[in-house]
């Protein structure tokens, strides 16, 4: 089912945007035309345009190793990207909870099912882990899943494992929580979530449905069946999530633009359905279809920027042995990959279409 509805930020909003380290806010009110004016502009050396997009750029597997956490820091501070997703229980979480606190970096919890050692202590013999102790792998999981025999009440207590000692490292509840690896809307599972998230209060999290998936023609095939089989499980995640009061961004981008595929011409191509579905908003006030929202029936005020969140995972590649979640680094983090994403992310190209385009980034918190 789709929602249709706009985020509406009632009298006044403050906004962060953050571009090449710089944070800088605006204070937007109603005046009694119900029309939004520019009060107050900190830090900022020119006016950017109206916002018709408000995007967070979450970088995933924060922790993954030290190589990694210093390669999202750096983004960070170049405006590449505005928010991040903690692994806890990788090898060096604790090196990127500092490093979130020292640089006041927007933070969410992503929660890992899937790869290295859990967080609980109560799971020795648990149907999440293998014989060796470990989570059963990104394949592994899916596959105990749709076998039966996963025991839903130990998913729940790893969550819930999970979301406190997110809270020991950073000293507060995460921003958002997503699932490492897309678990989190898997079937049975996105239950189980949906409720530890209610119960601790955490508003955001992610709903995996890219817009232009189906035109990426240069994925391969093995990519695009996982990515569709995501993208359904997602789908059938949004009743669940929103009889829990959860929220997300309106569109999701990432699965197209990993790796190799993040380039400068198919982020302007993934960005480009955001921008339209701003667009048909203005010319038809309505939302597009495109649009994954929260409530059905909230107004909607087509002056208002569409909100989405763009997925990626840069850094500094892992060295052999150094990092993971237990079992040493993954081929993923190793690669090449992670610094061309690093370096395609902060550079001045895409920040210039950011300011041009009107797309401005920010945090879960900001929305």
């Amino acid at each position: 089912m789709l929602y249709r509805g706009r985020y509406n930020p009632g009298k006044g909003n403050c906004i962060l945007f953050i571009r090449s380290g710089l944070i800088r806010s605006r204070y937007i009110a109603k005046d009694d035309n119900g029309k939004h004016t520019l009060l107050k502009w900190h830090q900022g050396e020119e006016k950017m345009p109206q916002a018709k997009v408000k995007l967070v750029v979450t970088g995933d597997d924060f922790g993954y190793c030290e190589r990694r956490n210093q390669g999202i820091v750096d983004c960070f501070k170049a405006g590449g990207i505005s928010n991040v997703s903690l692994l806890v229980n990788a090898v060096s979480a604790k090196h990127a909870a500092d490093l979130a606190k020292r640089y006041d970096i927007p933070i969410g919890l992503h929660a890992n099912l899937s790869e290295g050692l859990p967080v609980s202590q109560k799971l020795t013999g648990s149907t999440l882990l293998k014989k060796d102790g470990f989570f059963h792998g990104k394949k592994g999981f899916r596959e105990v899943l749709q076998s039966g025999q996963l025991n839903m009440s130990e998913v729940e207590a790893e969550l819930r494992a999970q979301v406190n000692r997110f809270c020991e490292l950073i000293g507060h509840m995460p921003d958002h929580m997503d699932g490492h690896q897309h678990v989190h809307v898997l079937p049975e599972v996105r239950e189980v979530f949906a409720r530890v998230l209610s119960d601790f209060g955490i508003t955001y999290t992610r709903v995996p449905v890219e817009p232009s998936l189906k035109f990426c023609t240069f994925l391969p095939s093995h990519l695009r069946c996982f990515y569709t089989q995501v993208e359904k499980d997602a789908l059938e995640s949004v009743e669940v999530f929103h009889q829990h009061g959860i929220r997300w961004p309106d569109i999701y981008l990432g699965l197209s633009t990993m790796g190799k595929n993040m380039t400068t011409s198919n982020l302007k191509r993934a960005l480009g359905f955001t921008l339209d579905a701003h667009a048909s908003s203005l010319d038809d006030g309505v939302i597009s279809p495109l649009i994954l929202t929260q409530t059905s029936d909230t107004a909607v005020n087509s002056h208002q920027p569409i909100t989405a969140e763009l997925m990626v995972h840069p850094g500094y590649p892992s060295h052999p042995q150094q990092g993971g979640c237990g079992e040493g680094p993954d081929d993923f983090s190793q690669s090449s990959d992670r610094l061309h994403e690093l370096n395609t992310l902060q550079d001045p190209q895409v920040l210039g279409y950011y300011r041009q385009q009107g797309i401005h980034l920010c945090a879960f918190k900001d929305l």
